[in-house]
């Protein structure tokens, strides 16, 4: 049995799944694939030799030995939805999607491993990809309480352009628009993404409760306009502005996706601006990106943004003429680019 699985960039939404916010987000042609064979026992035996390791353990004791214990979890997502597994697996992980870098490595583990079982139980079953999405989401999120939304799971898991909500119930609408090529550039700077996602979404969600406290009318999901603000300090009332700017450029953004002839320099221009905030007001960029992020634009890139939750990992360029150039640029200043186009999501192979 073989599994492929994209990872992902978020063009628009990003640091706002969290809030319950619409995020729109694009699978990338970079996959990580697992092969894997039953075994005789109930033993599960996973090699990865792109990380040099590999992760052992039996059936019979799934108790987790660490706070993202993936393989463990998903096994228990699969069997509290009426899956059962006698043998276990003979696995190997091969990926081309930089890890920890901010496009979705862990979810498109998680997402692989989740739909890899589903097809291997003693019951197999044909679950669709918005199904395998939201188990790899209790199984990475969930099942220990991290801090991140749902983009990552169903982005890699249903693949190409799509537009996310997830309040008041999760819509997953698919975006047909031919954006071309982008070019991803690892900074190579380590980051600590649970540290960042926990700090921004607290002090988000911190602000947006002092809102509504002082405004008995507001809706974060319509309209914002005349609000009470007196009793946020001017750290908080950035905040609050960065986080309304960021909603309004991805609308901008949805409206353009769709339209039957896209504006290049237009959908560049949003990458730029919502880049900004996360820049300016979620403090999450570092020197390097905003050097490969400046010779991308220089060497024609019509824009672009840090990807992820921030704090090294990767950037991208939006670059649908002459990618080969920008990721010339990219590499010259040491970063390691990766020209990419939209891609399929989760399949067996």
């Amino acid at each position: 049995m073989e599994i492929s699985t994209p990872g992902r960039i978020c063009l628009f939404g990003e640091h706002q799944d969290y809030l319950g916010l619409p995020v729109i987000a694009m699978a990338i042609s970079l996959r990580m694939k697992i092969f894997g064979e039953k075994r005789f026992d109930k033993v599960i035996n996973i090699d990865m030799p792109d990380i040099g390791k590999n992760k052992v353990f039996s059936l019979e004791n799934l108790d987790y030995t660490h706070s993202r214990d993936y393989f463990k979890s998903g096994i228990k997502v699969c069997q509290n939805e009426g899956l059962n597994f006698t043998n276990g697996f003979n696995c190997k992980i091969n990926s081309k999607i930089p890890i920890s870098s901010g496009t979705s490595s862990s979810s498109a583990l998680n997402v692989s491993w989740i739909n890899f079982l589903s097809k291997m139980a003693d019951n197999p079953v044909e679950w669709d990809q918005k199904k395998i999405g939201a188990m790899a989401y209790k199984a990475e999120v969930k099942e220990f309480k991290e801090s991140g939304g749902m983009m990552d799971q169903y982005s890699t898991a249903i693949g190409n352009l799509i537009y996310l909500e997830s309040i008041p119930k999760i819509r997953i609408k698919k975006i047909n628009s031919k954006l071309g090529s982008f070019v991803l550039g690892d900074s190579g700077e380590s980051k600590d993404t649970m540290k960042i996602l926990d700090r921004c979404k607290e002090s988000q969600k911190l602000v947006l409760e002092k809102v509504y406290n002082n405004n008995n009318k507001f809706d974060l999901f319509k309209d914002s306009q005349n609000l009470n603000l007196s009793k946020l300090n001017q750290t908080e009332k950035r905040l609050f502005k960065g986080v309304i700017e960021n909603k309004s450029v991805l609308e901008i953004a949805l409206k353009e996706l769709n339209k039957n002839e896209l504006d290049n320099v237009i959908i560049g221009n949003l990458f730029l601006k919502h880049h900004s905030i996360l820049r300016d007001v979620l403090k999450v960029s570092t020197p390097k990106i905003e050097l490969m992020l400046d010779s991308a634009i220089q060497a024609g890139a019509f824009g672009g943004k840090i990807n992820g939750s921030g704090g090294g990992g990767c950037m991208f360029a939006y670059a649908p003429v002459n990618p080969e150039k920008v990721a010339e640029a990219i590499n010259r200043v040491g970063g390691k680019a990766y020209i990419v186009d939209s891609d399929t999501g989760t399949i067996k192979t």
